[in-house]
């Protein structure tokens, strides 16, 4: 049966440009988040464009059809089999960090103009160290993230109102749960299952982690501290607590490997004034809120707060922005989001319940001091608009709607 294929166009309008240019396409994200669909939209794209003049070959490491794909010689060998003279010839891989030294062939591809290269892969370590080196001013990389707000309604044909943004805060962004039932229970067993397969091939394998039972135990850790600033000596220092008695480094060393995998993201605190990164404290968010929720469990009336700031930080990062917590002087300001010369501050609150709620949120976003965009993110229904210095308070729902 032809499985259905939903358009994600701003992905595609990302990597059209780039199309037929010489440089290898990868797309980056957590394992399911759409990548190998992503690729099959570009193929469907250029099939349909150039017809007969396109030589389309494709290769998924995830297929028993493609296992005797092993090393990077027996790539390289496919594809040079699979070009056709006097066509236009293009490559799509997908999850290519299964197989070693990949960056090999691909370099040699590209060096011998033979074909349009695109990839995915699920971990960061494919494009980290000597690999991004030997690969450097010859790629472009495109993170594919789970679904946006707006790609949720779609998917899930559900209207922007308060129930749909109440569903997409409980079991999140994974595009397959379109195919389950409305049941939470269905929705949370498959992204438990997925859970264990991306701890499985994509950290513990990946990195040859023994001690499983530590790394379940921070990625707890991490799913109940969502938002909250801290370092990896105190991560280490709470588990001592629970006699636990493991290495700072060794914090660092799993908190890196999930990271690598696009399971979690970090962000690092900011100083406003002086523009520097600190080298210590962070915070922590999960890619998909819905995994979290699922491994975790969740109470709408303790948690809501750490979903919401999950939910802007991955639309921030959805729009292009590299994130950070902002300081000045005492004051936090909950994200900062750099574009180049641009910048946007976020204040994240559930309710503006109070005059002194509403000055505390104001107070660190006047006190940039600069004129960048300044908004103040909250589920109140009743306190929407500009205040008289320009800050935007606006809705969870439409700041999600629309791109900042």
């Amino acid at each position: 049966m032809e499985e259905e294929i939903i358009d994600r166009p701003d992905y595609m309008e990302k990597i059209a440009p780039y199309v037929g240019q010489p440089l290898i396409k990868i797309l980056t994200g957590q394992r399911r988040v759409g990548k190998s669909y992503i690729l099959r939209q570009l193929m469907a794209q250029i099939d349909r464009r150039e017809s007969v003049q396109a030589n389309i070959v494709y290769i998924n490491k995830e297929l028993k059809e493609y296992d005797n794909i092993i090393t990077d010689n027996d790539l390289y060998q496919f594809i040079t089999a699979k070009c056709e003279q006097g066509k236009k010839n293009y490559v799509f891989i997908d999850e290519i960090q299964e197989i070693p030294e990949f960056q090999n062939t691909l370099r040699s591809l590209l060096a011998e103009n033979r074909c349009d290269l695109f990839c995915t892969g699920s971990n960061a370590t494919m494009l980290s160290g000597e690999l991004a080196t030997r690969l450097a001013g010859r790629y472009m990389e495109f993170p594919v993230h789970s679904l946006s707000y707006c790609e949720f309604l779609n998917f899930h044909s559900l209207q922007p109102d308060n129930q749909s943004l109440s569903r997409y805060m409980r079991i999140g962004g994974m595009p397959y749960l379109k195919n389950l039932s409305a049941s939470d229970e269905m929705c949370f067993e498959y992204l438990r299952n997925l859970y264990s397969t991306i701890l499985l091939k994509d950290v513990i394998a990946r990195k040859q982690i023994r001690n499983v039972e530590f790394l379940e135990r921070l990625v707890q850790f991490l799913s109940d501290n969502v938002g909250n600033l801290f370092s990896a000596s105190n991560i280490s220092k709470y588990l001592k607590s629970q006699r636990q008695q493991l290495p700072t480094q060794l914090v660092l060393d799993y908190s890196q490997a999930l990271m690598q995998s696009y399971f979690i993201h970090k962000v690092q605190r900011m100083d406003i004034k002086g523009l520097r990164v600190f080298e210590i404290g962070e915070k922590y968010y999960f890619e998909d809120l819905g995994i979290r929720n699922a491994i975790h469990g969740f109470d709408p009336l303790t948690e809501i707060q750490k979903w919401l700031e999950n939910i802007v930080y991955m639309h921030l990062l959805r729009c292009g922005y590299t994130v950070y917590t902002g300081n000045i002087d005492t004051l936090e300001i909950d994200f900062v989001g750099q574009k180049l010369t641009e910048r946007i501050y976020v204040q994240v609150s559930y309710q503006i319940d109070s005059q002194e709620t509403r000055e505390r949120e104001v107070a660190s976003l006047l006190k940039t001091g600069d004129n960048f965009s300044k908004y103040i993110v909250t589920m109140d229904d009743f306190v929407t608009g500009a205040t008289a210095a320009g800050i935007q308070i606006v809705h969870l729902k439409d700041f999600l709607i629309n791109k900042v």
